[in-house]
């Protein structure tokens, strides 16, 4: 039975209705500062905290709870004779239920110039103190943390008028995994000055359920970093289509880290995560019309992103395409109409409009570990890069470094081939880099694309002159690669030789 509560909480979001069931469960309500006076004032009986302890907030409200009376009340078992003579040698009287959330510190700490000592100040003490213990304590007595379980809660109370242990069990479990998170955080900020510290703790909350994982035999959900500044859902919303799956999002993530290389009206079309077509122009449309000319067929069921606006023009383009995924900063009103008569298309609007997240590491994970590293962010200066056969003008260059920051996002060994800012084949996940080679130039002819005066670009340097050369007879006339091979002069005599062009980036772009 719940017959006495103890609420602290700092968002007070839902609280008046959940206070208010139990009032009208006959629950006796004892409650901290704020929450106190919130809850006098909407009319709702409360004993405070200090009635309690028969002790005032201390240190400016630092310590309100931490006090014998308080957590005796809560970590007390009911099947233990002896406990019960402790409770009742001094006048204590157990709580059955606490609901406590936490100070606000991830919010805080997001905020730009926070200052230390303000930060400090939102490190909640007493409220993952009291919410652990009555977790732990959950065979008698219920832990509440978070606004969604209230109406979960007053259900139960209402219905069978008491909290099964099988809730009581699921709400600590929520309750740990709540601190857990809040504590790692909070670790985290302190560690902020160490990229790699001895001890990474990591915190993720399930943002998404996925109907199944790259194949229907694996379960799956998309989880977000707590903490983080923005995530691959953030600020985005769906406005159309079936449920986004496990498949979709590793591509849309593809494809978004692709897109934030480029300012101008861009489209990056990605299969199976790695981009198969890429184009920038001078309008959105003509962009997206040359990314999937790059290659049409793989772009047939893949995910389309865009920097810019759908447009109706654009959207009667895109209706006739089969596609999985469409990602866009916004959609006119008639083009959402247009591609909504495609059922199946998961349309998102992206209404983010931060591009960067500094300092984010990329984690994979690993049998039994995790492998971290800096995320691949950084985009060279041409100003750094060396021409070491031949020479570029000013639009080559332009094309060069299109090539070189799509080939960055393309699954190792990485070959793109590209002409007027345009893809027009890319090798991937090849073992072998002159099968890459290889397997770019035949997709460019398999889709009608001549290569005279299209440019390489190679995400590591090239171990022989083999690759170079398949590509030299085919009619590429630059190449952009990192160099540092122990071959790098045979490979830039068979480039000079035939009068072609040739820039080390001094930096290679693995992507495996």
């Amino acid at each position: 039975m719940i017959k006495r509560a103890l609420i602290s909480v700092h968002d007070k979001s839902g609280l008046d209705e959940f206070a208010q069931g139990l009032a009208d469960l006959d629950v006796e309500i004892v409650s901290s500062g704020g929450t106190s006076a919130y809850l006098v004032e909407i009319g709702i009986p409360t004993t405070r905290i200090e009635e309690v302890t028969q002790v005032p907030e201390l240190l400016g409200g630092r310590v309100k709870t931490l006090h014998p009376r308080i957590h005796a009340a809560i970590l007390a078992r009911r099947d233990r004779p002896d406990d019960l003579s402790a409770l009742e040698e001094h006048e204590i009287e157990p709580f059955d239920l606490v609901c406590v959330n936490l100070y606000p510190f991830r919010e805080t700490v997001a905020r730009h110039g926070v200052r230390e000592e303000d930060a400090v100040e939102v490190i909640d003490i007493g409220g993952p103190a009291m919410l652990r213990a009555a977790a732990k304590n959950f065979a008698h007595v219920a832990p509440v943390c978070r606004g969604p379980q209230y109406e979960r809660v007053l259900e139960e109370l209402r219905r069978d008028g008491e909290l099964s242990l099988d809730t009581r069990r699921d709400l600590a479990a929520e309750a740990f995994s709540v601190t857990a998170a809040y504590e790692a955080s909070i670790a985290a900020w302190f560690m902020d000055r160490d990229t790699f510290p001895d001890r990474l703790i990591p915190a993720f909350e399930k943002s998404l359920d996925l109907s199944y994982g790259e194949n229907p035999h694996q379960r799956a959900a998309y989880y977000a970093e707590i903490g983080a500044r923005r995530h691959l859902l953030s600020q985005v919303e769906q406005l159309h289509g079936r449920e986004l799956s496990y498949n979709n999002l590793n591509d849309l993530n593809g494809a978004r880290l692709c897109l934030r290389e480029f300012e101008l009206p861009t489209c990056v079309i990605v299969k199976h995560a790695n981009p198969c077509g890429v184009a920038v122009a001078g309008s959105i449309e003509h962009a997206y019309e040359r990314a999937l000319a790059g290659d049409p067929v793989s772009a047939y069921g893949g995910v389309v992103v865009l920097n810019r606006p759908v447009s109706e023009e654009l959207a009667d383009l895109l209706v006739a395409q089969f596609i999985e995924v469409l990602f866009a900063p916004g959609y006119d009103d008639g083009a959402l109409e247009t591609l909504a008569e495609k059922p199946a298309t998961r349309i998102l609007v992206d209404r983010e409009r931060r591009r960067d997240a500094p300092g984010e590491r990329d984690y994979r994970r690993v049998l039994g570990g995790l492998l971290v590293q800096d995320r691949d962010w950084d985009i060279e200066e041409r100003a750094g890069m060396e021409v070491v056969c031949g020479s570029a003008s000013e639009a080559l260059w332009g094309d060069l470094l299109f090539a070189w920051r799509v080939c960055k996002h393309v699954t190792s060994n990485a070959i793109v081939l590209s002409r007027d800012l345009q893809t027009l084949g890319i090798g991937a996940g090849q073992m072998s880099r002159v099968d890459s080679v290889r397997l770019a130039l035949e997709k460019a002819r398999e889709h009608g694309h001549g290569l005279a005066d299209a440019v390489l670009a190679s995400d590591a340097f090239f171990p022989f002159a083999d690759g170079p050369e398949l590509a030299l007879r085919a009619g590429i006339s630059a190449f952009i690669q990192p160099g540092g091979s122990k071959r790098d002069g045979e490979v830039i005599a068979a480039v000079e030789q035939v009068g072609a062009t040739m820039i080390f980036t001094g930096r290679r772009h693995f992507r495996h």
